[in-house]
């Protein structure tokens, strides 16, 4: 699971670091409205929307954008009509490859990720395609700093985990859940005092593909682009970029 660790913390730390903030705002403010607009405006009884909103403070969003959002999303304050997709494809090498969007003009954002796809040898492909290739689950990792390895595993496990990875070379434990049980492993491990560096329900891949240093610079330069796009909230892939080809394309 090493390469979805690593494009993980890659992730988290380009969203406390990247100088387009307002980016990021864009994304988290739109998961806002639409997880108010599906669950509601109370974050108590709706995790999405919980969980977007730590988002949030986790990047410094001020309280006013956050609460504007939520008004748009419930039809308090008047607001764009976002609507959810999911688009599958493949990347450099075979690469499996998933993108949620919310747009409020499918017309132009489906163009706009083929061509994002095409310019780094990769190519949309039919609904179902690469999907069967990931499990959703809760993924939590915690730095191996901020807690113990058995007083982790038993907060964890106790609290209704799958799975809890140790892998010597990397500097995060990592906590699989259920996507039913990732709130209440996440609560345990507040109520435990132990810190997590990052939390979410994501697309874990089943199997992952390793790559070269040129399918790994293309690869990088695809997920940039992806990312990079307004309409694009996340981006789930099955590539494996070794350490040694890690430093040569990093």
């Amino acid at each position: 699971m090493s390469g979805h660790s690593k494009w993980s913390q890659i992730k988290h730390k380009k969203a406390h670091s990247d100088a387009k903030r307002g980016k990021i705002f864009t994304k988290i403010v739109k998961e806002i409205a639409i997880a108010a607009r599906l669950g509601g405006g109370d974050p108590d009884g709706n995790p999405r929307l919980r969980t977007a909103i730590e988002k949030a403070k986790e990047v410094n969003m001020p309280h006013d954008n956050i609460k504007k959002a939520i008004m748009k999303g419930t039809g308090e304050l008047p607001g764009v009509a976002y609507e959810e997709f999911v688009y599958e494809g493949y990347g450099p090498a075979g690469v499996a490859v998933m993108i949620e969007v919310m747009t409020d003009n499918k017309n132009r954002t489906l163009p706009e990720i083929r061509h994002i796809l095409a310019k780094s040898g990769g190519s949309l492909g039919e609904t179902g395609c690469v999907s069967w290739m990931f499990d959703k689950r809760g993924y939590i990792l915690v730095n191996k700093s901020k807690a113990s390895e058995d007083a982790l595993m038993t907060a964890a496990l106790e609290a209704g985990a799958e799975d809890m990875k140790n892998d010597p070379d990397e500097e995060n434990y990592e906590i699989v859940t259920s996507p039913e049980d990732f709130e209440t492993v996440k609560e345990a491990l507040e109520k435990a005092h132990i810190a997590v560096e990052s939390a979410e329900v994501t697309m874990l891949p089943k199997t992952y593909v390793v790559l070269d240093e040129k399918a790994a610079e293309q690869t990088i330069r695809l997920m940039d682009g992806l990312e990079e796009n307004d309409d694009v909230q996340n981006v789930y892939s099955n590539f494996d970029i070794p350490d040694e080809v890690a430093e040569k394309v990093g």
